[in-house]
């Protein structure tokens, strides 16, 4: 009898222990979206999405995983917004075709909603927004303050500047929509004879400016992949040893480490959003030339390809105790070679026209409204 009462005494035992410690706890990170939340906007393939079965409703939205879709309701703004640089006001410059601004990404497993100013800011009311990086980034922060300045009355919005920041105010809100310059992440100093140091272990002069923001948006790949000829410093400085060469890849992941232990020791999760967003592809073969006269983003890659510096970041995020949400905009991007500025970086009058090739391309920056609003949608769905 004992011995039975024994044996069901292990076995409720065991039981329990299968429960608890084999079974694993089905969690939903923030940052993780469901198929059946952002499948109900208005297309007919978005509305047969809505009819799936609730195994595949709760898988993950991959919204780095789907194709583009011509939509004539984009853009959100126009080129007349009056926080865009000249460099990047494409159909002002005189840019023949706007087909490279209808264009929205569409994810394969879900949808991502439509911009919406006043809903975005009703979730960052009374917060700070922190887009922090280079030119890139800037045109992205460029093309977050269009799309949510014509909701705000005039006189009830403002810009101002701090250092090397500066930050569109929504009055009503409490909003601040912030940009941060720090290509790098980690500090660029002058040394003795005015040669260019960069400090892989040093961060603070520019980190100083992120504390107390509430949702922080980096980037930082380009300057890091720059050749010797236009490279922005002369030698690279860890500790007290100096180096005049290193393996751009082995740079960056010291200076993204650096970056990642402030995060870690600096921020709480419970108080700060923090995104990564991967780097912005160039479409700058040819001399420069390849997206010159492109009118439609690529159909298909003929092979997959992640770049480096994509990978050096997703191993220092792995290796982070802060949850870090990697916004990869790479792969979608490179498909639209379509949208960068190439020559219309600046108005020219007709006689230039005539000369377009003996002017520079670019082919790293975007049209705006253009590619980065679409970045802007993903992250105000993460949000």
């Amino acid at each position: 009898m004992r011995e039975n009462k024994l044996l069901q005494c292990l076995l409720f035992l065991s039981m329990i222990f299968i429960f608890v410690c084999v079974v694993p706890a089905v969690k939903s990170s923030a940052f993780e979206l469901e198929e059946d939340e952002y499948s109900w906007l208005n297309d007919e393939d978005d509305q047969a999405n809505m009819v799936q079965s609730h195994q595949s409703s709760r898988s993950k939205c991959e919204l780095s995983a789907g194709k583009w879709v011509y939509d004539q309701s984009y853009p959100l703004y126009d080129s007349s917004c009056p926080y865009l640089s000249t460099a990047v006001t494409c159909q002002k410059n005189g840019r023949p075709d706007s087909d490279y601004e209808k264009w929205r990404w569409k994810p394969n497993r879900c949808s991502i909603p439509r911009f919406d100013a006043l809903k975005f800011l009703g979730k960052m009311r009374k917060k700070r927004i922190m887009l922090v990086g280079d030119s890139i980034m800037r045109n992205q922060w460029e093309s977050l303050v269009c799309l949510v300045q014509g909701v705000v009355p005039t006189g009830r919005k403002r810009v101002t500047y701090n250092g090397p920041s500066m930050a569109f105010h929504a009055m009503d809100f409490g909003t601040s929509i912030e940009f941060s310059w720090a290509p790098l992440l980690v500090e660029l100093n002058k040394g003795a004879a005015n040669k260019r140091i960069l400090h892989l272990d040093l961060i603070e002069k520019n980190a100083k400016y992120w504390r107390g923001v509430d949702v922080l948006v980096f980037d930082s790949a380009h300057w890091w992949t720059h050749s010797d000829k236009t490279s922005s410093w002369d030698y690279y400085m860890e500790g007290q040893s100096l180096f005049t060469n290193m393996n751009p890849m082995v740079a960056y992941q010291k200076g993204l480490t650096t970056w990642a232990k402030w995060v870690d020791l600096n921020l709480d999760p419970r108080k700060t959003r923090v995104i990564f967003r991967s780097m912005s592809p160039r479409h700058n073969r040819e001399n420069g030339w390849r997206c010159y006269n492109q009118k439609k983003p690529l159909a298909y890659f003929s092979h997959q390809h992640v770049p480096e510096p994509l990978l050096v970041l997703q191993g220092v995020l792995r290796k982070m105790r802060f949850p870090v949400y990697l916004l990869d905009i790479t792969t979608i991007s490179a498909f639209r070679r379509d949208g960068h500025p190439s020559v219309y970086r600046r108005a020219m009058g007709q006689e230039e026209k005539q000369h377009l090739r003996e002017y520079s391309s670019d082919c790293s920056h975007w049209c705006l409204p253009g590619v980065p609003d679409i970045w802007n949608e993903m992250l105000s769905t993460l949000l």
